[in-house]
């Protein structure tokens, strides 16, 4: 029979990679995935990853804020499923209002103006479980190339943003 320490040690030590996976939002497939196309993703404390391609200047955008941004949004064999290129008139909404999926939300409250990053949304950041059909199955990872093109706070949706500088 075992020690007493030494149970509760090998206890510990099991439950260790189980509470790495329950964090994880990723599945096994779509982890493996990520880790190889973006090994330098960084990851938030939401499962949320990201790759910050170009940093930007300025403040991050907050709740509220009024942000414009151009947008691809794609599954990871890489087939789009959404986008928006137009600099003209771009695609702008409130953060923190349930306006976007909470992935696309939290990504571009780590960008600042002028920004691109690569976002990496897990299913339960996204459409989770009920998907978005026909578009996007149940589970779905999503990868969003962003750049936030401009942040302007308490304005109203009728007031145009233009791009900012020094791009």
């Amino acid at each position: 029979m075992l020690p007493l320490r030494i149970l509760i040690a090998l206890v510990a030590l099991a439950a260790v990679p189980a509470a790495l996976a329950q964090r994880e939002k990723l599945s096994l497939q779509d982890l493996r995935i990520v880790e190889e196309r973006w090994p330098d993703a960084q990851r938030t404390a939401t499962g949320l990853r990201y790759v910050m391609l170009v940093e930007g200047q300025g403040e991050s955008p907050k709740s509220g804020d009024l942000v414009a941004i151009i947008y691809r949004g794609s599954f990871l064999d890489g087939s789009v499923f959404d986008e928006d290129w137009d600099r003209v008139r771009p695609f702008a909404f409130r953060l923190g209002r349930n306006l976007v999926i909470a992935g696309m939300d939290e990504g571009i409250r780590l960008m600042k103006p002028g920004a691109r990053a690569t976002i990496i949304v897990p299913s339960p950041l996204a459409y989770g479980t009920r998907g978005d059909p026909p578009k996007i199955a149940p589970n779905t990872t999503l990868v969003f190339e962003i750049e936030l093109i401009g942040v302007q706070p308490g304005v109203s949706l009728e007031t145009p943003i233009t791009p900012q500088a020094g791009r």
